[in-house]
């Protein structure tokens, strides 16, 4: 299926199976927390991240 960039949710992970253009395919995201106490943006991360087929973190 074709998905459309959503230019109101800016990414620059080009990993992301979502991602395209600068922009994520997703209607919405969900972000999460990596520590238990939440005090800067480092400490979030997007939880609807899903890694492409053709790409990887390394």
């Amino acid at each position: 299926m074709y998905q459309q960039p959503n230019p109101s949710i800016k990414c620059t992970v080009s990993s992301c199976a979502h991602h395209k253009n600068q922009s994520c395919t997703l209607n919405e995201i969900q972000v999460g927390c990596c520590q238990s106490k939440v005090g800067c943006c480092q400490d979030t991360e997007c939880a609807s991240f899903q890694l492409g087929t053709t790409n990887s973190c390394h």
